[in-house]
């Protein structure tokens, strides 16, 4: 299998999953418990992303630049400052650790 076919599969796939979502009875989701889970699930799914993109290096756990600017960011938006400053103060962090 070829980049492209693994590329073109996944694509398919993912369309067909979004498709079978608009087949599901609303009503389903109109209860309190799914509606909660599936809320939970997002921001376990969003924190599982950010875990691994700051701590995964292959199949190792990499403590390195990343872990204080995300530690930074965490605190500016915490203070409820702009997108704009929360990436660009992680961003020089980073970069100051790094050098």
């Amino acid at each position: 299998m070829t980049l492209w076919t693994a590329v073109l599969v996944a694509s398919l796939l993912c369309f067909v999953l979004k498709a079978l979502g608009y087949l599901i009875p609303p009503r389903w989701f109109a209860a309190p418990a799914p509606s909660r889970i599936i809320d939970l699930l997002t921001v376990a799914l969003l924190g599982a992303l950010v875990a691994v993109q700051t701590l995964g290096d292959g199949q190792a756990i990499t403590v390195d630049a990343r872990v204080p600017a995300l530690l930074v960011a965490g605190g500016l938006l915490w203070l409820r400052q702009s997108f704009l400053v929360v990436v660009v103060a992680a961003a020089v962090v980073a970069t100051l650790l790094r050098l």
